[in-house]
């Protein structure tokens, strides 16, 4: 017996989850089961770098995010700008 779903019952998700540039870079990664290691020799960043980078002792910068999102294989905005919320902006 297929149970028949109404859509109107059900209520849009809201994303309220803030999170810092280095929370998601490091999370790029994981998710992508990369080490520090890798990323660093995929993108030329010193590990120890990228190490600070995910701690947040130090800046990602626009540079080095172009650089990770080429190999994250993502937009440099979602590294820089991972709470952006668009309907904010309207």
């Amino acid at each position: 017996m297929r149970m028949k779903i109404n859509k109107r019952e059900f209520v849009r998700a809201k994303v309220n989850v803030s999170i810092t540039p280095s929370e998601m870079l490091k999370t790029l990664r994981e998710l992508q089961e990369i080490t520090q290691a890798q990323l660093a020799k995929a993108s030329g960043i010193p590990q120890s770098n990228l190490s600070a980078l995910e701690s947040g002792a130090r800046q990602i910068g626009s540079e080095r995010a172009l650089t990770l999102a080429r190999v994250l294989k993502v937009h440099p905005a979602v590294i820089l700008f991972p709470d952006f919320d668009m309907r904010r902006v309207a």
